[in-house]
């Protein structure tokens, strides 16, 4: 887990117990014809936030979607609730934030961590909230229903479910579509963590020279 704003530990890949590189992610110009389906399942028809910047100089995720890129059928199952989750949620794009990279600092994911530093700082969450983040639930400054997003984060990373004193502060401020979208953004960022991490897909140019 990470305690500053840097990025999870890491050489600059991510590692499982046997190290890294276990799958070569596809440069665009390898990437098959299922790839344009993918990565148009990544955008719901009703989206209620913006897509992320496009300017020269932001990373664009090339690796983890070169690693999408060899199983292009996967790629669009989960792109399909991927979408959702980042573009059509209920909750606040802030809110989105605080849980994937609770869930990144949780699972160590240097390459999911590093990534949504960036979409974070989008939404307005600065170098003190990251630290936050990484420092947990009980740092101080949280306001109570972040306190709780993030606590949840943690709850499911570690138990598949978030406690029933986490869900009363919750339950008291969200709805249910929000409580819904909360748990399955936290399983979908899991889920990446986890290929990440075991394929061992190393950092883009673009994230690594962002220190």
């Amino acid at each position: 887990m990470t305690t500053t704003g840097d990025a999870p530990d890491g050489a600059g890949a991510e590692a499982g117990p046997a190290g890294a590189g276990r799958l070569a992610p596809l440069p665009p110009d390898r990437w098959p014809p299922g790839m344009k389906g993918a990565l148009a399942a990544l955008r719901p028809e009703n989206p209620r936030h913006p897509y992320p910047s496009r300017a020269p100089g932001r990373p664009k995720g090339l690796n983890v979607l070169g690693m999408l890129a060899l199983h292009p059928e996967l790629a669009r199952a989960f792109h399909t609730v991927n979408g959702p989750v980042l573009f059509a949620t209920s909750l606040t794009v802030r809110q989105r934030e605080l849980l994937v990279l609770r869930v990144a600092a949780r699972r160590d994911a240097e390459y999911e961590w590093r990534q949504h530093v960036v979409l974070a700082g989008d939404a307005g969450i600065d170098a003190a909230d990251v630290a936050r983040i990484g420092a947990g639930p009980d740092a101080p400054g949280w306001s109570p229903l972040e306190a709780a997003l993030v606590r949840a984060a943690d709850e499911l990373v570690a138990d598949a479910m978030i406690g029933d004193a986490t869900w009363a502060v919750l339950a008291a401020e969200l709805d249910e579509h929000q409580l819904m979208d909360l748990v399955f953004t936290v399983g979908a960022y899991d889920v990446l963590a986890m290929a990440l991490k075991s394929f061992g897909i190393a950092l883009d140019d673009d994230l690594r020279h962002r220190d």
